[in-house]
């Protein structure tokens, strides 16, 4: 994996060099981190995993209905990862699921009352670990060039298809 770009490994595709490889490393570790006390923060506070709350701060913000596709392509989840952590949120009545009017193929979710003081009582404290962690090391400079830089890789990465629109693997039957 380590090498100039010209050099290639086993499968002829060109390593990564050392600068890429220190970016990688340590976008990956920063993530990690940030991620890491994000989970503790919101398990503390509100008894909830990270996806549980993107779900729901998804919710809150969104103003409205989604469908569970729309919320699968935006927190960048597996379909029957996200019919599971919806179907533990509903049962603690934070959501709502019901069947579109307009596509019987679409599920539509809202986020509940509950859900909304939930999101409302975890979110300062989510806003302080982010804050402390990521936002206070950065100047003012620094933070326009980091969300330049991320929104380019963001539109990059989504310039693929979404997750949604991949056909399921089937199993072959037998």
């Amino acid at each position: 994996m380590v090498g100039t770009p010209a050099d290639a490994d086993a499968g002829g595709v060109p390593a990564l060099g050392p600068r890429q490889l220190g970016v990688y490393f340590a976008l990956m570790e920063a993530v990690s981190l940030l991620q890491h006390q994000v989970e503790q923060q919101l398990r503390a506070e509100g008894d909830l995993s990270y996806v549980q709350f993107q779900l729901l701060a998804r919710l809150a913000s969104a103003g409205g209905d989604l469908t569970m596709t729309q919320l699968a392509d935006g927190v960048v989840y597996s379909r029957s990862g996200l019919t599971y952590q919806a179907g533990l949120l509903e049962k603690a009545e934070l959501i709502t699921r019901r069947p579109s009017p307009d596509d019987e193929r679409s599920t539509l979710v809202a986020i509940t009352e509950a859900g909304l003081a939930l999101v409302g009582r975890v979110l300062p404290g989510h806003v302080e670990v982010t804050r402390g962690l990521l936002f206070d090391s950065l100047s003012d400079d620094d933070l326009d060039h980091l969300g330049a830089i991320m929104t380019r890789v963001r539109d990059h990465m989504r310039a693929q298809p979404p997750r949604s629109a991949v056909p399921r693997k089937r199993k072959p039957s037998g």
